[in-house]
């Protein structure tokens, strides 16, 4: 898994500039998602629901830096179960930790950018180790969160980059561009590194490999917002003989499916305990197209530096439509983004000249109707809000009863909801 890395910021996802070279290649290897779907636009609620099964407030830990319920199960509580040897190297971002067991094999929450971020041998060691019995493995990356510190920024130097549709085009946009593709390039040769390790201890062929790239980066419109550059991700899966390889499925699937799929996998009947998530064993071996009609998202601003008292948006989105339902919309939105970000402070320094879109672009993060319709098939990043057209307001009306479904199944009271949120926050306790 990667950190804060925009679906679309890879090769095999359409952007010509960044170089991915490994997970191209694992692409060609395996089944491309195009669908795929956080249930959290930041990092602790989306790994938490990824390990769970279960979306974050029922599972507890819907603000940033919070904890699931003492009763919720995850990932090594039923791989171990079933007799594998479970383990993780990286990031950190679960708690509390007796929650999550796995034999965790070092790295790092953040990466100031000295010394090694990732001792990728502790991984080819728990590889080798346990070559003679089931294992699960997950590696994160702290990479490409900021500080964009890694990586060969010069290489994108004489690129003229292509921004996508929301991004302002200043000389500090570019410059973040630039290092944040860096470390983009720098997180795929770690990724090729773990493959390397598989291939040489002669075990690629029996392993599901999945490829993650967690939430949208550190730019406007992306983390932190339930829009697809903030909800979407990148997600790749192999096992050779089995998956495709080269395949594309345009299945909507979402992290909380995740776990129920590999349980199915295993045991070879569907999962019947208490996930949000389903098993989506059929659109890997071919036998289905479709899987989902709607998937779900939720932010709150608990937890995030600078963030208001309170800014929750909750989302559905189908095929054709996204809606996002700005719970406190009469209140300003903050975060380190609006606080510090170089590249947003030049937006608003170029609408102060006059620039219509860097005006515009700058105060749309921060302010929000309470309704946004997006029209995914014609607007793909979401820029232009249908919320307020006549003829859409059966959409509205429809996706607004799917949110309304999902938060009661949640126990999800909205804004109340919102201002409890603090209450599920714990104290810092990561490495």
């Amino acid at each position: 898994m990667a950190d804060d890395l925009t679906w679309h910021d890879h090769g095999c996802y359409g952007n010509k500039d960044v170089l991915t070279p490994n997970i191209d290649r694992f692409a060609s290897q395996g089944m491309r998602f195009e669908h795929c779907y956080n249930s959290a636009p930041m990092c602790a609620p989306t790994r938490m629901s990824l390990y769970t099964g279960i979306h974050p407030v029922r599972n507890g830990a819907h603000p940033n830096h919070s904890a699931v319920y003492p009763h919720i199960r995850s990932l090594p509580h039923y791989l171990n179960d079933l007799g594998y040897r479970t383990a993780l190297l990286g990031k950190r971002h679960e708690m509390p930790t007796q929650n999550f067991p796995f034999a965790f094999l070092g790295g790092r929450h953040h990466d100031n950018g000295d010394g090694v971020d990732l001792d990728l041998d502790a991984a080819g060691k728990f590889i080798t180790d346990n070559k003679r019995r089931p294992w699960c493995l997950v590696v994160t990356s702290n990479q490409p969160h900021t500080p964009w510190n890694r990586g060969d920024a010069t290489a994108y130097a004489d690129k003229k980059l292509k921004l996508p549709e929301y991004l302002v085009d200043t000389i500090e946009t570019r410059v973040g561009l630039m290092n944040y593709y860096a470390e983009i390039t720098y997180m795929d040769s770690q990724f090729g590194r773990c493959l390397e390790q598989l291939e040489n201890t002669g075990q690629t062929d029996n392993t599901i490999v999945i490829y993650l790239s967690e939430q949208g980066s550190n730019f406007p419109h992306c983390k932190w917002t339930c829009y697809d550059s903030g909800l979407r991700s990148a997600c790749i899966i192999r096992r050779p003989g089995w998956i495709e390889a080269g395949s594309t499925t345009t299945a909507m699937v979402q992290y909380i499916d995740i776990l129920p799929t590999l349980l199915h996998v295993i045991t070879g009947s569907n999962p019947v305990q208490d996930f949000d998530g389903r098993s989506f064993l059929d659109v890997l071996n071919g036998q289905r197209r479709e899987h989902r009609a709607h998937v779900f998202g939720i932010q709150t601003s608990k937890g995030i530096g600078g963030g208001p008292e309170a800014y929750g948006f909750r989302t559905v989105r189908n095929q054709l439509y996204r809606l996002i339902w700005n719970l406190n919309h009469r209140n300003k939105f903050s975060n380190g983004v609006t606080r510090r970000f170089k590249a947003y402070e030049s937006w608003a320094r170029l609408g102060e000249t006059g620039h219509q879109f860097a005006a515009d672009q700058w105060y749309r993060y921060q302010y929000r109707d309470e309704f946004e319709l997006y029209d995914l098939q014609n607007d793909p990043f979401e820029m232009n809000n249908l919320a307020e057209r006549a003829d859409l307001k059966s959409e509205v009306s429809d996706l607004k009863s799917e949110i309304e479904k999902w938060m009661k199944q949640q126990g999800d009271k909205g804004a109340a909801t919102e201002y409890a949120a603090r209450e599920r926050m714990m104290k810092r306790t990561y490495r």
